[in-house]
């Protein structure tokens, strides 16, 4: 009879296990939730390497194929009715992510999908107060947004190969840039300087059919962060203090989950949006590579989620997505310098009263998807891998 019993519990499991797994198949979008998102047929990648596009860098003193190897990682802001997308590039001298001189190119549309290329990068490392945080390795990743004045901020990754770091920059026409360095240099008597920080998401909100900065409690907010979640705040959008616990120590806010998309990272992504139900993250989560992975996903792949915060306490965490609303599908998301398959979100702009998402492609290309309010898809599906 234990024997007939176990059997039969063992039978029920399987069963139980089976239907779960159905039924996640079917994924839905919550209220409170952005999407779905439609890759726009027979155009992505928007943007590819390229290998004629030559420039002199500034510290070498050196003609580069500045693009040439890969291009992906985009922010994303309008400017002059146009969508501007900010994109990592990076050149053939070196091997590996990380081990080439990564520069920010400059590509401009007029209905968000088809792009211009500017043939010059306009963020790169130079003779400047940034050098020794920038060279060699570059600035990487940008996230960007601007003010109601017109104002454009953008953070990004200064990394000399050594200890990346947050930096910040602004302009005027998203072209020229003045740089302050890393934006945690002068917060708790530069504790922070030294340590590994990327990946930074200012909130923003649209007003009056414009997606700009705002400010929370008097104060700018960003979610920052790659392994956890962390929050930061400013008075003039260029120092920045990290958000302490009681013990003076970075207070995390949202961490990995195991057996989640997101079981080993939860890396920040484009600018956060303040709705009418609060505060959302976009974020990229990555799977964990074994133990404690989503079998469902690809190990090591990057999906992308969301994340709800209540409107007045931005470190305050209500829901997240349990699963991605964006996974790798197209062979391009799928084949490039990192083969375990990327979406890694980083641009996201209101434009024509819709949203369109920018991101990078197996850190080789850039693609758009787009989501119409009015018109929701849905979002990515589990039925295939």
């Amino acid at each position: 009879m234990k024997r007939i019993f176990m059997a039969g519990s063992f039978i029920g499991f399987l069963l139980y296990t089976h239907i779960c797994f159905a039924q996640n198949k079917q994924n839905k979008l919550p209220a409170w939730a952005f999407g779905g998102f439609t890759r726009i047929k027979n155009v992505n990648p928007i943007i590819s390497p390229d290998t004629a596009a030559r420039f002199t860098d500034p510290v070498s003193k050196k003609p580069v194929a500045w693009e040439a190897n890969d291009t992906f990682n985009p922010a994303a802001a309008i400017k002059n009715g146009k969508v501007v997308v900010m994109y990592r590039a990076e050149d053939l001298y070196g091997v590996g992510i990380g081990f080439r001189t990564s520069r920010v190119g400059y590509a401009e549309s007029a209905d968000g999908v088809h792009f211009t290329r500017r043939p010059e990068p306009v963020l790169y490392p130079a003779d400047d107060i940034a050098k020794k945080y920038e060279w060699p390795g570059g600035c990487e990743d940008p996230r960007v947004a601007v003010t109601a004045a017109g104002t454009y901020v953008v953070f990004y990754t200064e990394w000399n190969r050594d200890v990346p770091r947050l930096g910040v920059a602004t302009s005027r026409d998203l072209t020229h840039w003045k740089k302050y360095g890393p934006m945690f240099r002068a917060a708790y008597s530069g504790k922070f300087l030294n340590i590994a920080t990327k990946s930074a998401s200012i909130l923003t909100k649209v007003v009056s059919g414009k997606q700009v900065i705002i400010k929370i409690n008097g104060k700018y907010w960003l979610y920052w962060g790659e392994h956890h979640v962390y929050g930061a705040t400013s008075t003039d959008l260029v120092n920045w203090a990290p958000v302490v616990d009681k013990d003076g120590e970075l207070k995390e806010i949202i961490s990995p989950r195991d057996g989640y998309f997101d079981s080993d990272l939860t890396e920040c992504g484009p600018p956060a949006v303040m709705t009418s139900k609060g505060i959302i993250l976009f974020y990229n989560g990555k799977n964990k590579p074994a133990k404690g992975r989503d079998p469902r996903f690809t190990a090591n792949s990057y999906c992308a989620g969301q994340a709800l915060f209540d409107k007045h306490d931005p470190t305050r965490p209500i829901t997240r997505l349990d699963l991605p609303f964006l996974r790798p599908m197209e062979p391009f998301e799928k084949s490039g310098q990192y083969v375990n398959g990327t979406v890694f979100i980083e641009g996201l702009v209101y434009f024509k009263k819709k949203w369109f998402l920018y991101y990078g492609c197996a850190d080789s290309r850039v693609a758009v998807a787009v989501y119409d309010p009015l018109h929701p898809a849905p979002p990515d599906q589990l039925a295939t891998n």
